[in-house]
């Protein structure tokens, strides 16, 4: 079921919240168009959205740009104006024509359409702060619905639950990761300090051994000590080690989870474990026999 459902039933609605019948048809209308993308008027509006959110996501992008920006202030200044008041209004609608605001308001693109709105208004407190309309890019995640591409969705879906189920071992893994680094941090800071200028803090020489054991290497600090060269080329190797563990964690889980959808046949109905072969009988736990 939906987090944004709205108004299933009329005489419900009518009952419980006393909309008049007109206010009503009014709502319902509004969320056709607005939710339901199945219609003619309700995909000529979520093409048009897609439109000027694109519209929107280039014009913050040559904004940033000096030149332009000085030649066309005036023009940018209306068009983030006329943006800011269609999103808003469209914020709002999608408020009103829900049965249930804040349930809409606390979902995932619910979330989004505040923070989207939200930074032109705190420009008026905090200078360049509506640059970050460009979190309204997430709102094209809707392309998948709308154009019937809800397996993409599914996909990602497994993605997210895999990661999940993940997250303890990688939560270890970074920890351990931040361990390391505050380590070999300091220990190129002892070797390096006397005669590197660039190693002259444990927090400087702290950031070195991040920028490379990530394999980034931005080359603005560099050992120069014969010992320090060695144990930099053993953190640069160690790096791609590393690199491979998070990647190993997620894969094992994603087939994890890909192996529970193609036996969802084989659950067990007596203890309800899913680990069993493709031509299990019985299960491997309790002995029942599998469906």
């Amino acid at each position: 079921m939906s987090l944004f459902r709205l108004i299933p039933d009329k005489h419900d609605v009518l009952q419980d919240q006393n909309i008049p019948e007109e206010k009503y048809a009014l709502r319902r209308k509004i969320y056709i168009i607005i939710f339901q993308s199945s219609t003619p008027a309700g995909k000529a509006f979520d093409v048009g959205l897609f439109i000027l959110i694109i519209a929107n996501i280039i014009l913050l992008i040559l904004e940033s740009v000096a030149s332009l920006a000085a030649r066309y202030h005036e023009l940018f200044r209306f068009l983030n104006t006329f943006f800011m008041i269609v999103f808003t209004v469209e914020y709002l609608l999608r408020l009103y024509c829900v049965k249930k605001p804040k349930v809409y308001a606390k979902s995932f693109y619910g979330i989004v359409d505040l923070l989207s709105v939200i930074p032109p208004y705190a420009e008026f407190f905090l200078p360049n702060w509506h640059m970050l309309m460009i979190i309204r890019s997430f709102r094209l995640l809707r392309v998948f619905r709308i154009f019937r591409m809800v397996r993409f969705l599914d996909e990602s879906r497994y993605m997210v639950l895999s990661l999940v189920r993940s997250f303890n071992k990688i939560l270890v893994f970074l920890f351990f990761i931040v361990l390391l680094t505050v380590f070999l941090g300091t220990l190129m800071y002892v070797l390096e300090y006397e005669h590197n200028p660039g190693f002259h803090s444990i927090p400087q020489s702290i950031y070195w051994a991040i920028v490379t054991i990530t394999t980034v290497g931005y080359g603005d600090i560099a050992p120069i000590t014969a010992v320090g060269k060695i144990v930099a080329s053993f953190i640069m190797i160690l790096g791609y080690a590393i690199i491979a563990v998070p990647t190993g964690i997620m894969s094992a889980s994603l087939v994890s989870k890909y192996r529970e959808m193609d036996n969802d046949d084989k659950t067990c109905p007596n203890c309800k474990n899913k680990n069993h072969a493709s031509d299990a009988l019985f299960c491997k736990k309790c002995g029942t026999k599998l469906a």
